[in-house]
């Protein structure tokens, strides 16, 4: 038997523990699933397409061995995809891989620690929840919600659960953007007064797949578990494949490319949102059934909520006319900060000249170079293991073993969804959308936006 001080002492111990962790957040349960030094992490993939396959895997894999990750199942409710994924994660990995059926058995296996989801524009935030409460860190490919009710419900689960979520906003792994992030805090570059965005490409196969289309048969997948809780409506191997076309299930432009630019905006300036947001264009060229647009045009209002003062975000998309070089160009009085050129410059800033007019002195920022170690960003998404995504990736898997945020934590998911929230409500209503902050709701024309 145990000695009765000893035994008093280790209970003690374990009671002071106990209430230590749960000053961080811990409960007995999430300590039980701290990862040691030197254990493997074992992840699950929940959605094996092109985004996972294209860039999400080999990112992955540029770092496993280092870090010591390990893919052990995955999980696709289409059994096409669901097959070749475990045949190729075998043959990449040379691990054992489980085919799922769905994300209910993957999350029945022992162990697992975080998963990579790369799935449907509106199923991002409700897989996030399902990870969560099934005690799994996530990294989560954007959009992260296409519906504040969505948003509200992953946020409020990611906070209770204290899981290590990153959101697909590579910008933020970037050392340029790190580096914009900088020189616009430490007041170098002076009120913002505008920010032009743009993303364009030429690609008539872009988001279709009508090869894929023709063998996605309605007995192969799990149809009612792939709308989730969006309203049901008949099989549609076009919806299930090429959701990114039609709403309710993406919102096309806003989510797919906006929402990395606008990430930026809220990063740089620590706001949360747009005061408000009006939208205009349509389906110009690509007369394919498809409802969300081919040609779009966004602006945005930013600034305190209570303040006179702010600044002027555009942008703009087109997929008829494309060089494959998105812009985001950050002004101000003094000249443009360029994430193109990732130069910062005094072009456009106010001359001698034309300050003398006033009485005013010239305002002119001097020349630049943001880093060093600048990284292109493409408009092609499956780009391989590109530098700004391998980094991402790199850094939620530190982070899952330190516990520290990452470098986009679920807020950022958070944040971005709302500015796409309201530009679908802009876009779908015809009124200027606006956000409630007591409610956390999306306003269009005097009403809730709701899909």
């Amino acid at each position: 038997m145990e000695n009765p001080r000893r035994k008093f002492i280790k209970q003690s111990a374990i009671a002071s523990a106990s209430v230590y962790l749960g000053s961080l957040g811990f409960s007995a349960k999430s300590y039980g699933k701290i990862i040691g030094a030197n254990d493997r992490v074992r992840i699950g993939v929940v959605g094996y397409a092109d985004r996972f396959k294209g860039s999400l895997l080999p990112s992955f894999l540029n770092h496993s061995k280092e870090l010591n990750f390990e893919i052990v199942a995955v999980s696709d409710i289409w059994k096409l995809r669901r097959e070749q994924g475990q045949a190729e994660l075998q043959k990449r990995t040379g691990n054992n891989i489980i085919a799922c059926r769905n994300n209910d058995e993957l999350y029945r296996i022992k162990d697992l620690n975080g998963v990579i989801i790369a799935t449907a524009d509106f199923q991002h935030a409700l897989h996030t929840i399902e990870a969560v409460q099934a005690g799994c860190d996530a990294y989560v490919e954007k959009p992260f919600a296409e519906t504040m009710e969505d948003n509200r419900a992953a946020l409020k689960a990611v906070k209770a659960t204290h899981k290590i979520v990153q959101i697909g906003s590579q910008r933020r792994s970037g050392p340029n953007y790190m580096a914009a992030d900088q020189f616009i805090k430490e007041g170098k570059f002076g009120d913002i007064t505008m920010v032009e965005l743009s993303w364009n490409v030429n690609q008539p196969g872009r988001w279709r797949r009508p090869a894929l289309v023709a063998q996605c048969k309605q007995e192969d997948t799990d149809w009612k578990r792939f709308l989730l809780n969006r309203p049901y409506e008949a099989w549609d191997p076009r919806k299930y494949l090429e959701y990114r076309l039609f709403w309710p299930y993406s919102s096309g432009m806003p989510g797919q490319w906006m929402s990395h630019q606008i990430d930026t905006v809220h990063w740089f300036t620590d706001l949360k949102h747009p005061r408000s947001v009006v939208a205009n264009g349509g389906v110009y060229h690509w007369k394919d059934g498809r409802s969300s647009w081919d040609t779009m045009t966004a602006v945005f209002d930013y600034g305190e909520e209570q303040s006179d003062g702010g600044f002027q975000v555009v942008f703009t998309s087109r997929m008829h006319n494309g060089d494959e070089r998105p812009a985001e160009i950050y002004y101000s009085n003094g000249g443009e900060l360029n994430l193109i050129t990732n130069k910062v410059s005094p072009k456009g800033g106010m001359t001698e000249k034309a300050a003398a007019a006033m009485g005013m002195k010239a305002n002119l920022l001097p020349e630049v170079n943001l880093t060093e170690h600048a990284v292109k960003v493409a408009a092609s998404a499956n780009t391989g293991a590109d530098p700004l995504t391998s980094a991402h990736m790199r850094n939620w898997m530190e982070c899952v073993r330190s516990r520290k945020q990452p470098n986009a934590p679920v807020e950022a998911g958070y944040y971005h969804s709302i500015a796409n929230i309201m530009t679908t409500a802009a876009a779908r209503t015809g009124a200027k959308a606006t956000f409630d902050s007591k409610t956390q709701e999306v306003m269009a024309d005097g009403k809730v936006f709701k899909f």
